[in-house]
C-alpha cells in the first residue's frame, strides 16, 4: 500500500511541475520505464533513488513521506 501511495504522490508533484514521465527521469539521470514502476507502485524502490526523485522534485525526503 505504501508503494502506491508513494507512487502517487512523486506523479502528482512531477505533474505540478508540469513535467513528462521520460523529461523528468532524464533531469535525474533514471530510466523512464523505472520511473513509471515506481509511480504505479511496483518497485521497491532504494533510499538513493528516492533522494534523486525528491531533489529533481526540490522537495525534502520528508515532503516526500509527509501523511503517507
Amino acid at each position: 500500500m505504501i508503494r502506491k501511495k508513494l507512487g502517487q504522490r512523486i506523479k502528482e508533484k512531477r505533474l505540478q511541475l508540469g513535467l513528462s514521465q521520460e523529461k523528468f527521469a532524464l533531469s535525474i539521470n533514471m530510466d523512464r520505464t523505472y520511473l513509471a514502476s515506481v509511480e504505479k507502485g511496483k518497485r521497491n524502490i532504494s533510499i538513493l533513488n528516492l533522494e534523486k526523485i525528491a531533489k529533481g522534485l526540490n522537495i525534502s525526503l520528508s515532503e516526500l513521506f509527509q501523511d503517507l
